[in-house]
Parts: C-alpha cells; sequence; structure tokens
C-alpha cells in the first residue's frame, strides 16, 4: 500500500480544520450522544425515526472526524509556494484541458475552501499529469474511462488563499 502523499495547507486552513476538529470531538460528541439518549427513552427503537437518524448522522460525524485527524497528521504547514513557471502542489494553473481553458488549484479541496476555484488533487489523473511541468508544456492523461485528454498549460499562479 503506497503511502499517502502529504497534504499541503496554509495556517489559515490548518486553524480551520483543527477547530472543526475540536468542535466535533467536544461538543459535537456530546450533542449527538444527547440526542441519541433522548430518542432512546421515546421507545420501541425499531420504529423510532428520530434515533434512527441520530445514529447515522453519529456515523458521518465520526466519518468526518477520521478524516479531519488523518488529514491534519499528515499535513505541511506553509505559505503557498511563489509561482515559478513550474507546476506545484499550492500553485493556481491555467490550463487548456480538452479545448477549454480551466483555472483551478492545485492541491486539496480543504485548502479552497470559501474559494470559487475547483480544485484537484496531485493524486488525480490530471494532477499526476501536470504535476512537474512548465507553461507551455503539452501533454495528454489517460482520464478514468481510458480516453486520452490533451492539456496545454497556460499560466502557473501563486496562490493567495
Amino acid at each position: 500500500m503506497a503511502t499517502p502523499t502529504p497534504t499541503w495547507l496554509t495556517q489559515d486552513a490548518y486553524d480551520r480544520l483543527k477547530g472543526e476538529l475540536d468542535q466535533l470531538t467536544g461538543a459535537g460528541r456530546k450533542d449527538i450522544a444527547s440526542r441519541i439518549e433522548a430518542a432512546r427513552e421515546e421507545g420501541d427503537l425499531k420504529e423510532n425515526g428520530g434515533y434512527h437518524a441520530a445514529k447515522d448522522e453519529q456515523g458521518k460525524m465520526e466519518a468526518r472526524i477520521r478524516d479531519l485527524e488523518e488529514l491534519l497528521k499528515r499535513s505541511v504547514v506553509g505559505e503557498a509556494p511563489e509561482a515559478s513557471g513550474i507546476v506545484e502542489i499550492g500553485t493556481i494553473i491555467t490550463a487548456e484541458v480538452f479545448g477549454d481553458e480551466e483555472r483551478f488549484l492545485l492541491g486539496s479541496r480543504e485548502l479552497a475552501d470559501g474559494s470559487d476555484l475547483d480544485v484537484y488533487s496531485a493524486e488525480s489523473p490530471l494532477g499526476q499529469a501536470i504535476l512537474g511541468r512548465k507553461i507551455g508544456d503539452e501533454l495528454s492523461y489517460a482520464a478514468p474511462n481510458g480516453n486520452q485528454i490533451p492539456v496545454k498549460i497556460l499560466a502557473i499562479d501563486t496562490y493567495a488563499g
């Protein structure tokens, strides 16, 4: 099994995610436990919609907690790399992808939360294909369906958060 790549985060993104994790593991867990207990006291659990809804929400919350813990454990906190003409994690890429111009951040969707930027992971087929490439490079990559997608790197900009 491959070791996951570290996730680059700005200090603001790290702090926001850490705050979310602290809220979920503290007040969030207490709140859901109270709601489950209150629903349990209503009687028959087989037909208790409130109980089942609270248990479903608890499962989703615990999954988010696990995701955040893993993300924060393997994150690297720092400033966005200064655009140098080479595609790096944490830069904004403008590329012609299959004939359409697209502008996106190469990195984690958690990094661009609250932004209108599309985000592609460095592990995605597109991310793997362009990482380390330069402005003007033309290439193609295999989409999940096997089709070859042509790409031309048009610009690389510094991510300002």
